[in-house]
């Protein structure tokens, strides 16, 4: 994109330095040192706060975050994800902290070695976060927070959690430094992509007032105000996966010969070389539009950020697919490329939002009596 092809070359370099031991990297749920010092010494950490806190810019900048993400993703997931949590989990502070927060926290998470972490999910609560138990509790002008939250990204790694708990009739957000007494991690399950992942149990977890991210009773409009900031990064990321799966098929398509002539000339392989093609462009286009509507106007334009996680996700999926059919036997080589590319595209269509909860979300923008205007 235009005013953003230095960022991209500096984010490709910082891939470049990690890709010898990516694949090693990307066979762990623990986190690699190595990853941390990388992504510290890049700079590229100062994109997740504001100016004033130590960021690069201003205000964070969706367009730039997808820019990294999308250079990231195909070489090193776990890169990626280190990345953004940066921002995902600092979100709040970020958007709706305190200057005392801001002032703490914002400084080390763009240096990179403050690491970030957001809480939303529970062991019996996904997407309807409206139903989660964890909750807030005053006595005596000090909060006791008691629940589990699971699958939680960078869990036991980070140095604070934004917890989204139940605050009486209403929701908040909390912050809770790693070091809380009562606070538990454990690590997660084993994925089919190796993340870094685990639960946090609170048992009478005590927070000073000041815990509170904004004002009471304003968490749900936090985690909207952090999903239409960063969603949109979800498909960028996906869209990295889809073209690096797409260059690995036509380079087997192209040098591989059937039938006396290459694979690319089989009319059944130029057809799926040609649609995914065409998908990814599409599903690029979406995506950096949702995104330069995110950095004017989030608020208004989180429908447009689930539609760009929706098509790039879906996209991903299909393009690694058709690469493995392409590929045939080739593609099926534990530890390869586009074995690797297979496993990471899958969980993309179900963390942060999947994509049937999304396209609930996106009817119901398209038919709300008050639905904003079309963007200019």
């Amino acid at each position: 994109m235009d005013g953003y092809e230095e960022l991209r070359q500096e984010a490709a370099a910082v891939a470049r330095r990690i890709e010898p031991i990516a694949a090693e990297i990307d066979a762990s749920s623990s986190l690699d040192p190595r990853l941390v010092e990388t992504l510290a010494t890049s700079g590229l950490c100062t994109l997740m706060v504001p100016g004033r806190f130590g960021g690069r810019t201003e205000a964070i900048d969706p367009v730039a975050v997808c820019v990294v993400r999308e250079t990231f993703m195909p070489v090193c997931a776990q890169l990626d994800a280190l990345f953004a949590l940066q921002g995902i989990g600092s979100f709040p502070i970020s958007f709706a902290g305190s200057e005392e927060q801001r002032t703490e926290w914002l400084p080390g998470v763009a240096r990179g070695d403050t690491l970030a972490a957001l809480a939303l999910t529970e062991p019996e609560v996904g997407s309807d976060l409206k139903n989660i138990s964890t909750e807030i509790a005053e006595t005596n002008g000090e909060l006791t927070l008691n629940g589990h939250k699971s699958f939680i990204s960078n869990a036991g790694v980070a140095n604070f959690y934004c917890v989204f708990a139940r605050d009486a009739d209403s929701y908040s957000m909390v912050l809770v430094p790693s070091s809380a007494d009562g606070l538990k991690t454990t690590s997660g399950p084993d994925l089919a992509a190796p993340h870094v992942i685990g639960d946090l149990v609170f048992r009478n977890v005590r927070l000073q007032t000041t815990a509170c991210i904004g004002a009471r009773g304003a968490g749900l409009e936090l985690v909207v105000a952090t999903l239409a900031t960063f969603r949109v990064s979800v498909a960028a990321a996906a869209i990295g996966v889809a073209q690096a799966a797409l260059d690995e098929a036509v380079a087997h398509a192209t040098t591989r010969h059937a039938f006396g002539k290459p694979l690319a000339r089989l009319g059944a392989v130029a057809e799926m070389l040609a649609d995914t093609w065409m998908e990814i462009e599409m599903a690029r286009l979406l995506t950096y539009r949702a995104a330069e509507l995110a950095r004017d106007d989030p608020a208004h334009s989180v429908h447009y950020s689930s539609m760009a996680k929706v098509a790039a996700t879906e996209t991903a999926g299909r393009a690694v697919d058709r690469a493995v059919q392409i590929m045939g036997r080739f593609g099926l080589v534990q530890g390869s490329k586009i074995e690797r590319l297979y496993r990471e595209a899958r969980p993309m269509r179900v963390y942060e939002g999947a994509s049937e909860v999304l396209r609930e979300g996106i009817a119901r923008a398209l038919t709300s009596p008050d639905r904003p205007g079309e963007p200019g």
